[in-house]
């Protein structure tokens, strides 16, 4: 998947053709549709209060690595998310799978 904003380059026939042919299945929607990019806004957003704005990083390399682990280690397995009912991923696959 291939998320951005509604950049012209991203909007444009030919990025969709060149998407296609990839293989690339693009997050971009119409105009109007405000929930194209929520799930990227929320865990930008998150992760600017909670991880990055809480110190400074020595370089990005570092910065990356912490962005990667807390994608992995905490945002995607314990953090309450709305759409699950505000149950952790963990939770809600566990539920699912009983």
């Amino acid at each position: 998947i291939f998320h951005s904003d509604r950049g012209g380059q991203y909007t444009s026939q030919q990025f969709a053709i060149l998407a296609t042919e990839l293989g690339v299945r693009l997050s971009v929607g119409r105009t109007g549709q405000c929930w194209d990019n929520a799930l990227a806004e929320s865990f930008s957003t998150t992760s600017k209060r909670e991880l990055l704005d809480t110190r400074t990083w020595p370089s990005r390399a570092a910065a990356r690595t912490a962005i990667f682990d807390f994608a992995e280690s905490w945002y995607n397995w314990h953090r309450l998310h709305s759409s699950l009912g505000y149950r952790s991923p963990a939770e809600y696959e566990t539920a699912l799978a009983a």
